[in-house]
């Protein structure tokens, strides 16, 4: 059984590759998913220089995002977004399987 696809907003691969030309590097997102936070398990997220053999990789506009096996079993499905408000920009992730969260939201529970 494959897990549901990991979708890269435009929004989110515009900023992922914004980075990745400031730094010289690949444009490749890496999402992990940490024990810890509040709900139990926060979002890392981190470019990477290349693709592991088993990662899960979706690609929108030329980006890509990676997420090894382990993780992916916590997220998939998930929509990665980039959002600007008066609070601030960040990479947000809409995880259909997060039984809870928290208002930071950087963490999750299932």
């Amino acid at each position: 059984m494959s897990a549901e696809p990991l979708i890269l907003t435009p929004s989110a691969a515009k900023r992922v590759a914004f980075i990745a030309q400031k730094q010289a590097r690949p444009a490749i997102l890496r999402l992990a998913v940490e024990g810890g936070g509040c709900s139990g398990f926060q979002y890392k997220f981190e470019l990477a220089d290349s693709v592991d053999g088993e990662d899960s990789v979706s690609e929108t506009d030329g980006v890509r995002l990676v997420v090894d096996p382990v993780s992916l079993d916590l997220i998939a499905g998930s929509t990665v977004d980039f959002v600007e408000s008066l609070g601030g920009a960040a990479f947000k992730v809409e995880n259909p399987q997060a039984a809870a969260g928290c208002g930071c939201g950087a963490s999750f529970g299932i």
